[in-house]
């Protein structure tokens, strides 16, 4: 026995610069990341103080948080909120919420969905039978969903990650009917993944096992006290969502230029048809700019927000080098 934890096959995500170094070299400044569908504008971080790092998390900050997050989405009546240390804390607990059986689960959509329900000893398919798993916009694709063509799955998922930049469309107000847990995650819109803050929207009979599942003081002091005051800064929200739908205009003007076709995404990540991905994104790493691709596509290519004139600049630099 060497002690040594063994190591687990990694899933499809972005990031990776690290893995990216090893291949192609160069330093972590060096990069662009533009892998992740993550706010390259983060909400900017003050304030905190002594008591946020020091003291157990307490039960009037958690309640702030959720009362801060219950007004931003307009959570109904009848709906509660649990915060969680991030979204995927809450996808890896969400198939023990009962027994197994089958699930409905796109193909070419996020993929801890599939891989935690097949850990709790689910059949992931694209048939539709007990449960059924909705990311709304769809990742990649940017594909939204109506809510019309609702079964009578005893779980219906609806993973809202993305929403965050259209909320028009969110499909919050369906939280109020059995079965159905609507997923909200911090870290996207307010580019702060590293806080590692989610939130699931749901009846409290559906919350309350996965608030057991989650434990005592499931997310840090930190986060609720960042959270809090993000989720109540409407003027940086309304700001942001204007400045990235900007930026992934101005994204697709630069792509389309260099012969990708637009096909979808959201103002958080953009997604592209190209002749070969593999090509594509190799040669953009010639270039320092990490791009993305998928396991199921040879043609498709995301590419995240640029944060400023400067990404966009040497994201230009890295395709006509390639060209």
């Amino acid at each position: 026995m060497t002690g040594k934890t063994p190591a687990l096959p990694p899933r499809d995500h972005g990031g990776g610069i690290d893995a990216a170094i090893r291949r192609y070299g160069g330093r972590r400044g060096d990069w662009l990341d533009l892998s992740t569908g993550i706010n390259p504008r983060p909400w900017p971080v003050s304030g905190l103080g002594p008591q946020d790092w020091t003291a157990l998390p307490d039960e009037g900050a958690t309640q702030a948080l959720h009362t801060a997050a219950r007004a931003f989405w307009n959570v109904p009546e009848g709906a509660e909120i649990l915060a969680a240390p991030g979204a995927s804390s809450l996808i890896a607990r969400i198939p023990w919420l009962t027994a197994p059986g089958s699930v409905q689960i796109a193909l070419r959509s996020y993929n801890e969905h599939a891989a935690a329900f097949r850990a709790a000893g689910w059949d992931v398919g694209e048939s539709r039978d007990k449960a059924r798993v909705v990311v709304h916009p769809n990742n990649p694709d940017g594909r939204l969903w109506d809510g019309g063509d609702m079964g009578n799955e005893s779980l219906l998922v609806i993973d809202e990650s993305f929403c965050d930049v259209t909320p028009a469309q969110s499909l919050v107000h369906l939280a109020t009917r059995p079965g159905v847990v609507v997923l909200k995650s911090f870290g996207k819109f307010w580019g702060l993944a590293g806080l590692r803050l989610g939130f699931a929207v749901a009846r409290p009979e559906t919350l309350g096992p996965l608030a057991e599942m989650l434990g005592p003081w499931p997310v840090s002091g930190p986060a609720l006290a960042i959270g809090t005051r993000a989720l109540s800064d409407d003027s940086w929200a309304l700001n942001t969502r204007s400045w990235l739908a900007g930026m992934a205009d101005r994204l697709d003007r630069l792509m389309t230029g260099f012969g990708a076709r637009s096909i979808g995404g959201t103002t958080l990540f953009r997604l592209y048809e190209v002749d070969n991905a593999v090509r594509w994104q190799d040669r953009l790493a010639q270039g320092r700019v990490l791009g993305r691709i998928f396991p199921y596509s040879e043609t498709w290519l995301r590419l995240g927000i640029p944060a400023d004139e400067n990404a966009l600049r040497r994201l230009e630099a890295a395709l006509a080098a390639a060209t």
